[in-house]
């Protein structure tokens, strides 16, 4: 078997800032969005600084593009850079994520990005959905020797869907990772590594699975 599916997956995605999960994930959940139960959960708003005032509205406008319903996005309020000092409150945050919504599969930061946020994320949703398959995305300015290990292919028309929700955040376009030809240049490379024209490349945190008939 030389592909896998996630059509009737209940997938969540989690996020610790606005534009994490699209620059990570975008070309996939534009794919997968309109096909199976999709959640995406950002834990800060950024609102502590005035300049980035605008990013809630972006951040629903960017989801809208890859086809996200506003009501399958969740957005929080811990202050950014303080992620380890909520540890606990982030942890039961998804402990009530996992009660509620029981996702099969749960995508979070990889294990090589080192900003605390990302780490905290990550850290804590391993222990919170012990059951679950888990895999970690790359956000390509915080992480440091991710190699990805899963690879999902996807179409051109998905990158540029990517590509175009990345363009709702007005606020970011000057950072040099919203750059469209580095966005493409990534799938491409994920694409090449796995023989596809474009490919949205992922960690493996953990894999849930059985073998038998059942």
């Amino acid at each position: 078997m030389n592909n896998m599916t996630f059509y009737g997956k209940s997938l969540l995605f989690l996020g610790a800032h606005p534009d994490d999960i699209e620059l990570g994930c975008g070309a996939f959940i534009a794919q997968i969005a309109s096909q199976t139960e999709v959640r995406c959960v950002t834990l800060s708003d950024n609102q502590k600084d005035p300049a980035l005032k605008n990013l809630p509205d972006e951040h629903f406008a960017a989801m809208a593009a890859l086809g996200v319903k506003p009501d399958r996005v969740s957005l929080l309020a811990y202050e950014t850079r303080r992620f380890p000092f909520f540890r606990q409150e982030i942890l039961e945050e998804m402990v009530k994520l996992q009660r509620e919504f029981q996702p099969d599969i749960v995508f979070v930061h990889t294990s090589a990005d080192v900003h605390q946020d990302h780490k905290t994320v990550t850290e804590e949703a391993l222990r919170a959905f012990r059951g679950r398959t888990v895999l970690g995305f790359d956000v390509i300015r915080s992480s440091y020797g991710f190699f990805p290990s899963f690879l999902v292919s996807v179409t051109e028309e998905q990158v540029n869907r990517k590509i175009e929700s990345l363009r709702c955040y007005q606020t970011y376009q000057s950072k040099y990772y919203f750059d469209p030809e580095i966005t493409r240049a990534t799938l491409i490379r994920n694409g090449a590594i796995c023989e596809r024209k474009y490919a949205e490349g992922f960690d493996i945190l953990r894999i849930v699975a059985s073998f038998g008939k059942d």
